[in-house]
């Protein structure tokens, strides 16, 4: 079990200190030591114990990430985007067993994990996260909302009115779509157009189980198939990788058509077991249980108490902040 504390003070301090310097910023503890097209990149040479990572597991390790950072302005990624790694439809990366990985959907993208794969949000992560983390050898699969409209994201005007339903609980500003909607299917189609753009190695299409929901639709399991067999030939035709997120009802039925499950709180909600199909085919199961951004003591209790059982199944599993805002990090490794 590693973890990765962060230094938050640090981090917005060397943000205010670079935005009044003439262009090359310094802050202790190694979390910033110089700008490149927006992204703030600490040196490979920073100290090992400038962030302390703490290891329990079979066989215990300290083996402490590079400590480099980002700023992720919200705002930041362009609307016209550079093709940084055009993708080839014949093929595509299929992550392996074994694969680690980090997952960052808001706050400061902190790029320093030695994994092999992150995954951020499609729109909101500059191009130079993308360019950096991928000249390092890491693959980028981009999120993003494929079951909900977003009112905060640049193209919510094109969904259709009729295709909106019911608020998501607990998500202000999201509402659940009509998943049939051949307008709901043309808005993804282009945002899967902007992934294979911006050169994501692929796509993780999240709330992708509406038919067990309170949507406002009629929708059947037969119209979430026909809705997730479609979002994974889409992607595939741009020559991205997609992960199946959750729904795990459906794990056996979709194994061939996806290349790797990630589920959220399979522990919590006794349903990992689920998604062993994907190990059984060789395809990796990422697993993130959630603890608050203010909690790392139980994080870290929480990954003591399911990281064997999440080692037996085959499951790599993360503990992380239920922001996803990159406070702090367990893994059972």
């Amino acid at each position: 079990m590693k973890v990765r504390r962060l230094s938050r003070g640090c981090i917005v301090a060397c943000v205010a200190w670079a935005a009044v310097s003439s262009g090359s910023a310094g802050c202790v503890n190694g979390v910033d030591e110089g700008g490149v097209d927006g992204v703030n990149s600490a040196s490979n040479n920073a100290p090992n114990n400038s962030a302390p990572n703490n290891s329990v597991s079979n066989n215990a390790s300290n083996n402490s990430a590079p400590n480099n950072a980002s700023n992720s302005a919200s705002n930041n990624a362009p609307n016209n985007v550079p093709n940084n790694a055009p993708n080839n439809a014949s093929t595509w990366y299929r992550p392996p067993l074994g694969t680690t990985w980090q997952l960052q959907l808001t706050g400061e993208l902190e790029l320093g994990y030695d994994v092999d794969l992150y995954e951020l949000d499609l729109f909101d992560t500059p191009d130079a996260a993308l360019r950096q983390l991928q000249g390092e050898g890491r693959r980028v699969i981009c999120y993003l909302s494929a079951g909900s409209w977003e009112e905060w994201r640049d193209d919510a005007d094109a969904y259709p009115e009729e295709a909106l339903g019911e608020p998501l609980d607990d998500w202000p500003g999201e509402r659940w779509v009509d998943i049939r909607s051949a307008g709901v299917r043309e808005v993804l189609a282009a945002r899967l157009d902007v992934a294979a753009a911006r050169g994501c190695d692929g796509v993780e299409p999240d709330n992708v189980d509406g038919y067990t929901n309170a949507t406002g639709f009629p929708l059947t399991a037969a119209d979430q198939l026909a809705f997730n067999r479609w979002l994974a030939a889409e992607a595939h035709a741009r020559g991205l990788t997609i992960g199946l997120k959750n729904s795990g009802d459906q794990a056996a039925a979709l194994v061939e058509d996806f290349d790797y499950a990630l589920n959220e709180e399979c522990h919590a909600y006794e349903e990992c077991e689920q998604l062993v199909v994907f190990i059984q085919a060789g395809k990796p199961v990422f697993n993130v249980e959630y603890a608050e951004s203010d909690d790392l003591d139980g994080a870290e209790a929480l990954a003591l108490e399911i990281c064997p059982d999440s080692a037996a199944l085959g499951l790599s599993t993360l503990v992380m902040p239920l922001l996803l805002d990159g406070t702090f990090r367990v893994a059972c490794e």
